[in-house]
Order: structure tokens, then sequence, then C-alpha cells
């Protein structure tokens, strides 16, 4: 195959939903209260997992030209799948599975398909050249139930087979697919059809790589017996043929099916606690195809696709548990691993860092603010119910930049600015919400002790933002219950999935000394607290920055950045402040709210201008601080400095 000729590593074909999965860990399904949402599938599990493991994956299907068909197509291209053939059908639905979380092997599950987006794949959307444009194809066993979706593999298996492209075949067998496994047995394994058994063997001759569970290769082999099912695969297929067997890892067999199962290639598997097997097989898929496509040898494939499943099996869901290559080789470095994996505290940090979905550059317009604007508005004599107004504005003002700015972003809170978050949700614009009762020392959280209660009922594209006013010389009455709350709203955002970014700046009267900030990093690091974005206030020093810098880099390389907040000051000042932080390469943006809005919003509460002229004047002093921190930061790197 001519590397010139290739541009994908990956083309996967077959199922694609949304998984549904309990919340309730243990529930019967049919007890179960609440679910979390992710993409699944068996060929879209894989898609993801090859593509964050660095392949060039790339998905062959349909989704329903719905809100779920969008979600699924969404997802796939921010885990960094090629979507240029994942077709919207206008014509069906996005299929859902209802899944229960469960240790044992019968975990409930109801597949909700019926006439399904995937399964309505046809001839016509297979493309030759765009399946000889991949290394290899990977075709999973359940569109071969139905008889247009199998037409489009055996399609695409014919262009691959022409143009030297490599065909993989994922068993995944599926009874209920097949009509042999009623609709509330779909946790089903095995149950024997002559059907998928012919089908099947009508497609092991074109493959050179099969990959199944015990029961999958039974269905494929034709017998009940697993080492007579390998034999009768060899008789009509050269393909190296995988054995999976759950805890134990897997089995290869390169060529001549041994005496014995335990004879073929194999390596020692990872012992870990299993809090949900589901996404297993999957997971150990996208980790040895990673080493296959890269043509290592069996055992390191193996070692690879054992270490996927053992860290998918310790987490909820499938496709979001998928570990990154960077997570991957911190796992395989390990002397010593817990049998919890969700007790490596660093695993599941650089999980949500190197999954974490983060602008490189924010230029975030802060309209947060709650007590200084009701400050003015008492000393204007205005009520304070036209703030609610005011942000309104101040949100078209931000979206009328944010249209030709992709690094925009508004930060806002929701006493005042409900209105404005409603505007904006949903539009794709980054968006921080204040999660801190304002003024308060030490730090309290909205809702109270349960700030968990009050995230679930956030948009999952709110970004959590904390204000915390904090000294390295607090006294103990005012450092130990903020430093809980901060943690607990550290490990709400990290059970719920949440970005969040932590403000620190000092009580008003004091300051910080060059040091401190990085102190204060420092402390909250050495609790557990690793915050997606720091929000600090501005400097000339670009000695402190450089501390600050040093902190994070210690502690958390994977930081999405620091953002300078402006406390009111003008222009001039502020530039200053963005020259120095310009040397910090962890200084990625400002968060500023009234040096941009505030002679504005006054004049506005005050009558004395309308509602045009408080946007174009707020608008157009945005973008003006947007050119001023990107010339200091162009004027810096022109000047070749690196920090």
């Amino acid at each position: 195959m001519s590397a010139e000729r290739t541009t994908l590593d990956l083309v996967c074909i077959g199922r694609t939903c949304v998984d549904l999965y309990a919340e309730q860990e243990g529930a019967k399904l049919e007890d179960v209260q609440s679910f979390r949402k992710y993409v699944g599938g068996s060929a879209t599990n894989i898609a993801v997992g090859t593509a964050r493991l660095g392949v060039k994956s790339a998905m062959l299907t349909r989704v329903g030209g719905e809100p779920l068909g969008r979600y699924v197509r969404k997802t796939l291209e921010e885990n960094g799948v090629d979507v240029s053939r994942v077709r919207l059908d206008p014509d069906h639905l996005t299929p859902y599975v209802l899944l229960a979380v469960r240790e044992s092997e019968g975990f409930p599950r109801v597949f909700a398909y019926g006439e399904a987006a995937d399964m309505a794949l046809s001839e016509e959307d297979v493309e030759p050249e765009f399946v000889a444009s991949a290394k290899a194809l990977l075709v999973t066993g359940t569109p071969l139930s139905r008889e247009s979706s199998r037409a489009a593999c055996r399609k695409a298996i014919e262009a691959a087979r022409q143009s030297g492209t490599s065909v993989v075949f994922d068993l995944d067998y599926r009874p209920v697919f097949w009509g042999v496994a009623s609709h509330g047995r779909g946790g089903e394994m095995f149950v024997e059809s002559t059907e998928a058994t012919r089908v099947y063997r009508s497609v092991l001759p074109e493959c050179d790589l099969v990959v199944g569970t015990e029961e999958e290769i039974r269905i494929a082999g034709g017998s009940t017996d697993t080492l007579a099912a390998l034999r009768s695969i060899r008789e009509i297929s050269g393909a190296t043929i995988v054995l999976k067997i759950g805890a134990l890892g897997a089995v290869v067999f390169p060529d001549e099916i041994p005496g014995g199962v335990e004879e073929g290639v194999r390596v020692p598997g990872f012992p870990v606690e299993v809090f949900n097997s589901v996404g297993a097989g999957d997971a150990f898929m996208s980790g040895f195809l990673s080493g296959w496509l890269r043509d290592e040898p069996l055992e390191e494939c193996l070692r690879l696709g054992n270490a996927c499943g053992a860290i998918v099996v310790s987490r909820h869901g499938c496709s979001p548990a998928m570990p990154t290559r960077e997570e991957l080789e911190y796992f395989l470095s390990l002397d010593e691993r817990p049998r919890r994996l969700r007790d490596d505290a660093w695993l599941e940090h650089l999980h949500h860092a190197t999954t974490r979905r983060a602008p490189e550059e924010l230029h975030v317009l802060a309209i947060d603010h709650r007590w200084q604007l009701e400050e003015m508005a008492d000393e204007l004599g205005v009520d304070r119910g036209r703030l609610r107004e005011l942000k309104v504005l101040l949100g078209r003002a931000f979206r009328r930049v944010a249209r030709e700015d992709p690094a925009a972003g508004l930060l806002v809170d929701d006493v005042y600015g409900g209105g404005a978050l409603d505007d904006l949700t949903g539009g794709g614009f980054w968006i921080a919400r204040a999660a801190e009762v304002a003024k308060s020392r030490p730090v309290e959280l909205v809702g109270g002790a349960n700030f968990a209660a009050v995230l679930r009922t956030w948009p999952q594209e709110h970004v959590v933002k904390c204000n915390l006013y904090a000294h390295p010389q607090d006294e103990a009455g005012i450092r130990e219950p903020q430093e809980r709350r901060v943690r607990q709203l550290y490990e709400a955002c990290r059970a719920n999935d949440r970005l969040l970014l932590v403000e620190v700046q000092a009580q008003r009267g004091t300051d910080y000394s060059e040091e401190d900030l990085a102190a204060l990093l420092e402390r909250f690091y050495a609790l557990g607290v690793y915050p997606d974005w720091w929000k600090l206030p501005p400097s000339t020093e670009s000695g402190a920055w450089k501390r600050i810098g040093d902190v994070i880099r210690e502690h958390d390389p994977h930081c999405a950045g620091v953002l300078v907040l402006g406390q009111a000051l003008e222009e001039e000042r502020l530039a200053e402040s963005f020259e120095a932080a310009s040397r910090e390469p962890f200084c990625r943006g400002f968060a500023i709210g009234r040096s941009i809005y505030g002679g504005a919003a006054r004049r506005w509460l005050a009558g004395e201008v309308g509602d045009e002229e408080l946007v174009s004047s707020v608008a157009a002093s945005y973008g003006r601080m947007i050119s001023l921190w990107q010339e200091r930061g162009a004027r810096h790197v022109g000047q070749g400095a690196t920090g």
C-alpha cells in the first residue's frame, strides 16, 4: 500500500448511537432514576478510542438529522474523528441504548433501535476512494444483520481488497439484532444463530484481522466449543485472530491454531477493580489497533489493548472513558497500580485535562459583577432591577464582538445575568458562570452546602467560576473553611464533568507581594485542586508571572492557562500588565469587565445614553482590549523572548 496514497489510518463502519448510562450503580434498569448521555456503538467507540491514541480515524455511518444526531457528529469531531462521511439522515432517527451499571456479565441493556439511521447505511454511502485512502477498514458485526447496511459493508470490503487496505472484522455479535433474543434480553451475549454464522463466515475470508470474545468466536466458527470454532475460522481465513477472554486479556493466533487456547500469543493483563465492564472490548480494540496499525509486535499490541481495557472498566461509560496517549503512557510507566484505578488522582486528572476542549487563548468580557453594580445603582438612585436589563445589553455587545473573534468568552452571574445566559447559551460561545456568593469570605457557594446538586441543573457548556478573596497570611478561621469549600467545589466539578475557573484576588485594602500568588497556587495544588484556568490580578512584574508559571509547570503542565483580570484599571495600566504577562507562556488571555463597560454602564443607568449607544460603546471598548492584548503579545513575540 502506497504511503503517498493513504491519508487516514482507519475507517470505521458499524453501530452509531447514543448510550444512556445509569447513574445509580448496581440498580436494576427498571429502578434507575437518571442517566448520563454519551456517544456509543462499538465502531463509534473504537473511532473515538483510536483517535485519542493518535490514530487518524474516520467514521462512515449515518445519524439522524435531529439533536441526537448532531450531538453524535459534534462529539466525534471534538475527539478528532473525521466526520466527513457521517451523513445526517432526515428519514431515520439516531438510536439509543439504555444501560445499567453492574459488575456482572449480564449487565442489562435495552437497544431502542427500530428503523435506525446507522442501520440505514447503504451502498450509495460508500465511496471506494475514501476507503482506499485508509490503511485499514474496520467493519463490525451488527450492521451485517440488516440488508442495506450489509450491502454497504460488502462494498467497503471490496474497495479495501482492491486497494490494498487491510480489513479488520470486529465480530460485535448482539443476538437482539439478529432476532434471536428479545428486546428485554439486550445484554445477552450468546444465542445460537445459523443466519449470523452464515453471514459472518461469508466475510471472514476477506479479513486480515478478526477480533471477538469467546461467544463471538463461537458464532463465527459455528461451534459452541471455542477451540473448534477457532479452527473452523482458520479453515476459511488466513486472518490474525484475536480471542478476548475478559479479565484475563486476550490471546492472538497469527498462524495455525495450536492444541490449546492458552498456547497462543499472550501477555499478562492488568488486574483492576471492574466498575463497568461494558466498554472493555472496544477499549481493548482501540489500544490493540493503535499498535497494529504501526506494525508493532503482537505482544505490544496486546499490552496496549489490555491497558486500555483496564483503564476503561474502571470508569463510567465507554467512549468518554477512553484513554489518551498521555494517560496510557502514564499508566504503563507505573511500577505499582492501585487495584481501584479511580483512586489514582493523577491518572484521573490526566484524563480530564487531555480530553478537555479548551481554547488556546481567551478574551473574556467579565460581567459577573454584582455588589459593585449594586453600589453603582444605589449611588445613582436607580432600581437594582435595571441591572438585569443592563446585562442583557452587555451580552449583546459581547455577541457583536464574538462573531469576529473565536477566542471571545463571557463571564456572567445568574443573579442579574440570567437573561444574558438565556440569550447566549447554546450559541457555541465560551461561557463561565459565577458559583460564589458575591463578596463572601470565606467563600460561600450558591445553593449552600450542596453545590453539586445546583451544578446538575447548569448546562454542560457553562464553565464554573469561583472567586476567592485569599492571601497566604489568612488566619485559620478564614483559610480552613475556604479551602474545604474549594475542595468540595472541585470534586463537584469533576464528578459532573465540568470545567473550573478559579479567580484569586486580595481583599479590599490589601495587596500581594511578588511571591504571594505563587504561594497561593502552591497551596491549592497541595490540596489536590487542579483548576482548568486561573484568573489572577494584573501585575507589571514579569518576575511574579514567571513564579506563577513555574508553579503551574511543576504541578499541572496541562493547565489550560492563566487569565489576567482588570480590577477596573485604566487601559494604560492594563497595557503594562499585559506586557509583563506576555512573557509567561501560561498567560493565555484576559478576563476584564469594568475597565471595558464600567463608564458606559454608569451613563446608561443614569439615562444619559440609550441601549444601542451602550452596546456600541461596550463592543468598541471590548474590541480595543482584545487589540491591546494581541499587540502586546505580538510585540513580545517579535522580540524573540520565550519566557
